[in-house]
């Protein structure tokens, strides 16, 4: 079927346009064109007036609609997941593992395998964050799952087939050699979790590690004396910073500063999401420890963060609202610049022929009215 999205405002590579169609065939982006110019036959959607964006693209996920990924490493719990998240116009997600032993990281690995598989919307990936972290940044991490990364553990990491893999190391945990050797077998390779001082930092960006995990969360920060892992990632270009937008894992001021550092297509935004998004729930059991929602934050007993109540739809507000950028530059840091960090580009993240129909439908306030996943419609 061909569908034309009409009434808009779209965001495209260029900017934003009106009076230009979105023309959906089958599960790709056929065309833009002008509104009146749309083919006969061709049935159209009225977006009255709402505003079109690349669907968002989310690489950290630990859970959502009363799932915790690590707690079920299913296809079943893989599509909820996914089903919540879509509400909030994440339209792409990598399902997050915290640490926890190598057997339920192979579990999770062939979970989200088969549900690429079966076509689940919107996974396209895995995200392995940990078990290769540092006891002294490991946050809500249990750091009894900690452990070196070894030769052996490399096919382990790298066995998905059909998807992205990420993963999140600390560098302390890992020999550059076997950072390369991750890279060289496909895997996006972040650092975090870390308390690297600068050198070791990056000789690990320079070993093929793209980016950080939670910028300022769980690293060495930048001092004086010592720039640890939070100077080298904004010392470096082409490194890619993602932040949890919520004004309470970092301070605005401090995103601010940040910004300022990098081109703005290193910047993107990131949930590290929990089980209480998309759900009723204001509690949830993270291997054994109460973690519950307080003032909007996900928090063990003894205030530890731990990931967050962020979906993707208030973090690109968020960012309009505390990081000064437009809403055009807050909807890239959701999409393209994701779509880029994870290397998948070529099909998603931006608003043009021959791209996936990823999009997502915002009101005049930024809220989600409508999603579409590889053409096919949803709220």
């Amino acid at each position: 079927m061909t569908i034309a999205l009409v009434n808009g405002r779209v965001l495209t590579p260029g900017g934003f346009v009106e009076g230009q169609a979105v023309i959906v065939e089958g599960r790709r982006i056929a065309a833009l064109a002008p509104d009146d110019a749309v083919p006969d036959g061709v049935l159209r959607h009225d977006l009255g007036g709402a505003t079109l964006c690349p669907g968002f693209i989310d690489s950290q996920v630990n859970g959502g609609g009363g799932v915790l990924f690590n707690a079920d490493t299913s296809v079943a719990a893989i599509r909820r997941i996914g089903a919540a998240h879509r509400r909030f116009g994440t339209t792409a997600f990598l399902p997050t593992l915290i640490s926890d032993t190598l057997d339920t990281v192979a579990r999770g690995i062939a979970a989200v395998e088969q549900a690429i598989a079966e076509g689940v919307p919107g996974v396209i990936g895995i995200h392995i964050e940990g078990p290769f972290l540092s006891a002294d940044r490991k946050g809500v991490h249990d750091p009894a799952f900690f452990r070196t990364l070894a030769p052996e553990h490399v096919a382990l990491l790298t066995s998905l087939k059909g998807g992205v893999t990420l993963i999140t190391l600390a560098p302390e945990r890992a020999d550059p050699a076997l950072i390369r050797a991750l890279r060289e077998a496909g895997a996006v390779v972040a650092l975090g979790h870390s308390d690297a001082p600068y050198a070791t930092a990056s000789a690990a960006f320079d070993a093929g590690a793209i980016g950080v995990t939670h910028l300022f969360n769980a690293m060495s920060q930048l001092t004086g004396r010592e720039p640890g892992l939070v100077g080298a990632a904004l010392e470096r270009d082409a490194v890619y910073c993602p932040m949890i937008v919520d004004g309470r894992h970092v301070a605005p001021t401090t995103m601010r500063l940040a910004m300022r550092c990098k081109p703005i297509e290193r910047m993107m935004l990131v949930t590290d999401a929990m089980p209480t998004v998309g759900s009723t729930e204001d509690w949830f059991d993270l291997g054994g420890r109460r973690v519950e929602v307080r003032d909007g934050v996900c928090a063990t007993a003894d205030g530890t963060l731990a990931g967050s109540h962020l979906d993707m739809a208030t973090a690109v507000r968020n960012a309009v609202a505390m990081l000064g950028v437009t809403l055009e530059e807050a909807a890239m840091m959701a999409s393209a610049t994701p779509a880029a960090f994870l290397g998948v580009s070529d099909r998603m993240g931006s608003i043009e022929a021959g791209r996936l129909a990823d999009l997502v439908a915002l009101d005049a306030d930024g809220r989600v009215v409508s999603t579409w996943i590889g053409g096919e419609i949803g709220t």
